[in-house]
C-alpha cells in the first residue's frame, strides 16, 4: 500500500482495541479521506513505519514491551516529519515534559471526541 502525496495517513498505536476503534471513528468522522493504520504496541509501530511512514501517529504510553514514549522517540529519529500525539491516562509532569522535548503533543486520556480533536488540531497546525 503506497500512499499518494495528497492522502494523509494516521498510525494509531494502542494496546486497547477499544481505544484504537474510538480514535479511528473520531478521526474518520472529520477526515474520511485519511488512511488509517493500527499497531498494538511500540514494536509493531516501529516495524510498520519502516514499510509505510505515516503523516501522523497517536501513541499510547503504557503498552506491553517498549513504552509508547520510547517508541515515539525512536520513530521520530527514523522519520522526523511524523507528527506524534502521545495519549496517556498517566498525566505525570515527566511524561508531559518528555513529550514536549520530542516535539510531540501530550493528550490526556480517556479517548474522547475532545481529546482526539486536540490531537487533530496539533496534526493540522
Amino acid at each position: 500500500m503506497l500512499q499518494s502525496k495528497n492522502k494523509k495517513t494516521l498510525l494509531i498505536v494502542d494496546d486497547s482495541r477499544v481505544s484504537r476503534m474510538m480514535i479511528r471513528s473520531f478521526v474518520l468522522a472529520k477526515h474520511p479521506e485519511w488512511g488509517i493504520l493500527e499497531a498494538i504496541n511500540g514494536t509493531d509501530a516501529l516495524e510498520m513505519i519502516g514499510r509505510i511512514p505515516p503523516n501522523f501517529c497517536t501513541m499510547d504510553i503504557n503498552m506491553p514491551g517498549i513504552t509508547g514514549i520510547d517508541a515515539a522517540e525512536q520513530m521520530l529519529k527514523k522519520c522526523p516529519d511524523i507528527r506524534v500525539a502521545i495519549f496517556s491516562a498517566n498525566i505525570q509532569e515527566s511524561f508531559q515534559s518528555r513529550s514536549a522535548a520530542l516535539g510531540a503533543q501530550f493528550v490526556a486520556k480517556p479517548v474522547t471526541e475532545k481529546s482526539v480533536e486536540q490531537a487533530l488540531v496539533f496534526f493540522e497546525s
